[in-house]
């Protein structure tokens, strides 16, 4: 079976089970929508329902195609650099492009550039901080569905590294946002209001990290 969405034909792959409720749709990374249903649910009632929720399915074929787009290119601290290959085992910045030696670990250059930026950051934002807070060790890594973590009991801020290939705005709201968090542990009209006194367009910022 085959939907079109914005002009365009997706494939529909349907598993049907008899020990599933509920009819479900969701698009996998190769953009197959993807269909869950009941053994004894007709594909007339399936094309039915892809119909009615046209929208949705493509909100999230677009959702996959802007995070492909952004996993296939060079980002650092808000800026997209076109690639240019090279094989001299380095990366060097240009003005609009990057020349990138496909050997080289990419994370492990992100984070180098993270361990030196990340700190000069959270020292900046501790420094200007509105509140008497404890001075927080920092820990840097990947994570899947938070950009910041703040462990009151350790007083410790984990970032997610890919905050480095955000632009900088976005990484000081996330450090002030767990900073916060060292006032209040919850997120309390109380915590928003210590957040906004250190980042008043936090609103703005958040809305950033969210189309992610």
């Amino acid at each position: 079976m085959y939907f079109k969405v914005q002009d365009e034909l997706y494939e529909v792959e349907i598993v049907k089970k008899l020990t599933t409720r509920n009819t479900y749709i969701r698009v996998k990374d190769d953009l197959t929508i993807y269909v869950t249903t009941n053994t004894f649910v007709p594909d007339r009632e399936i094309e039915k329902l892809l119909k009615n929720s046209i929208n949705s399915i493509e909100k999230m074929i677009n959702t996959k195609k802007k995070k492909e787009e952004y996993e296939n290119n060079f980002y650092f601290l808000g800026k997209k650099y076109d690639i240019v290959y090279t094989t001299d085992g380095s990366i060097t910045l240009g003005s609009d492009k990057v020349f990138l030696d496909k050997r080289i670990d990419l994370d492990k250059w992100y984070k180098k550039e993270a361990v030196r930026i990340f700190k000069e950051r959270l020292d900046y934002n501790y420094e200007k901080f509105s509140r008497n807070i404890p001075y927080p060790s920092l820990c840097i890594r990947k994570m899947k569905t938070r950009w910041g973590v703040c462990n009151i009991k350790d007083i410790k801020v984990t970032l997610n590294l890919e905050l480095i290939k955000k632009d900088i705005s976005c990484l000081d709201y996330v450090i002030n946002h767990e900073l916060s968090h060292l006032i209040h542990a919850n997120h309390s009209n109380s915590f928003w209001k210590v957040v906004e006194e250190n980042f008043p367009k936090y609103k703005e910022t958040r809305k950033i990290l969210k189309d992610y």
